[in-house]
């Protein structure tokens, strides 16, 4: 992004930063919560699909998995269109066409149908999320943006936290109305609602400073100038050097790891509860949001923490540990909703925490279009592992009658995530 003045600006004043936040982070999370809910809440389709439709586990988490091949190879190309484009259109875009495939899904009928339309959701979505990490970095310098992405990303949580109830009551009220099952219901009210932020985001989101019309021209260069500063100690690399870059591939590898335990939790969290014996999925719905609740209290508070240290690399790992814990104690406890309760919220926690904090790792060494190449391929095949997880314990719970095995690959990712976030060198910032 060019500089606005060539003229020396004093530090941009805190004030400014505090109203940029509250101009774009509110509406960031909004988009992201209603995108992370389409991604996800086939986890609370499947306590009524699956019997309507006659669908096995092991289909079901195939097709909950095969989201994240489409958005696998269709990342890196839509990160470097946004790059190009600018993100107003590029991101309503996104939302409008995962939304109406969101919506669409309600007419699926065999496992062929299932996988194409998870498949297509995420061509749709592919960039959405390693589009936004970039757009943060045409706002925020390092020291500030672990706790705008901590912010950012407690749409996942919430999602859990309000979609959780909200999935549960649409399945138990919506279901039979005008000849649709709960879950078709699901999918239609759940999917709309990014069509329509979708058009929101073209009149309402700017593409950097000096498109912001909010902000004065001195406010402006005071912003740009904190940037051009930070990018001076970053070498200049193209989109190839980035996506080369061993460090890259590293970082993908520990959010492989992470992301493992995410998505095998979040698709299958509702059935995990239900095997404790709850069965009312509206009950299921409200215990589902108890886990994500506590994670949006954590990770503003250890986000804040880290950008206060700056320090990266331990409150990536602590965590990341916790996270197996709550994994591991998950299994043993699996007959008893109260502790079972207790071990899937330490699981969920550790796991919601380590995925703000990672983006601080390689956003200390990418910048430019080597930032936009390099991040949306880490998230590319760190999103893989949404293939894989919920892949696991499906054909796992399949074989042995029990989801115990794939938990505890889950875990053991988790504390690959730790060794491996330990063992990288310590960033500036």
């Amino acid at each position: 992004m060019a500089t606005l003045s060539a003229t020396p600006a004093a530090p941009p004043a805190e004030a400014v930063y505090r109203r940029i936040g509250w101009r774009i982070i509110p509406f960031l999370i909004l988009c992201y919560f209603v995108a992370y809910l389409d991604r996800v809440n086939i986890g609370f389709a499947q306590l009524q699909m699956k019997g309507d439709l006659g669908f096995s586990d092991a289909v079901y988490g195939l097709g909950a998995g095969i989201f994240f091949l489409g958005y696998f190879l269709f990342e890196v190309p839509s990160n470097l269109i946004l790059h190009r484009v600018g993100a107003r259109v590029w991101i309503a875009r996104i939302m409008i066409t995962w939304g109406l495939i969101s919506a669409l899904t309600l007419f699926v009928t065999t496992p062929t149908q299932f996988y194409v339309m998870r498949f297509l959701l995420g061509v749709a979505e592919a960039g959405f999320f390693p589009g936004i990490i970039l757009y943060l970095t045409y706002w925020y310098p390092a020291a500030r943006r672990s706790q705008m992405t901590a912010w950012f990303m407690s749409a996942v949580p919430l999602s859990g936290l309000i979609g959780g109830p909200v999935s549960g009551w649409i399945l138990h009220h919506f279901h039979g109305h005008h000849g649709w099952a709960g879950w078709q219901w699901l999918f239609v009210l759940e999917g709309l609602p990014a069509v329509v932020l979708g058009i929101v985001t073209l009149f309402y989101l700017d593409n950097g400073i000096k498109h912001a019309k909010w902000l004065s021209a001195d406010e402006k260069n005071a912003l740009q100038h904190a940037l051009d500063q930070e990018a001076q100690t970053k070498p200049a690399h193209s989109a190839l050097q980035g996506m080369a870059d061993p460090r890259v591939w590293l970082m993908a590898l520990i959010y492989f790891s992470v992301v493992i335990g995410l998505y095998g939790l979040s698709f299958w969290l509702p059935l995990l509860i239900k095997s404790t014996g709850v069965t009312d999925p509206l009950t299921i719905g409200w215990l589902v949001a108890l886990p994500y609740g506590v994670s949006v209290v954590a990770m503003i508070l250890v986000g804040r923490s880290s950008d206060k240290r700056h320090e990266r690399r331990w409150h990536v790992a602590i965590p990341a540990l916790i996270g197996a814990v709550g994994l591991v104690l998950s299994t043993l406890w699996s007959t008893d909703t109260t502790l079972a309760m207790v071990a899937l919220t330490l699981a969920t926690v550790g796991i919601m925490v380590v995925l703000p904090l990672f983006w601080a790792l390689p956003n200390a060494f990418l910048a430019g279009t080597a930032a936009a190449a390099g991040i949306a391929l880490i998230n590319a095949l760190g999103n893989l592992a949404g293939f894989f997880g919920p892949s696991i314990i499906g054909w796992v719970k399949q074989t042995t009658q029990s989801t115990n095995g794939g938990i505890l690959v889950l875990a053991a990712f988790m504390v690959l995530c730790a060794v491996l976030v330990l063992l990288t060198p310590k960033p500036q910032k």
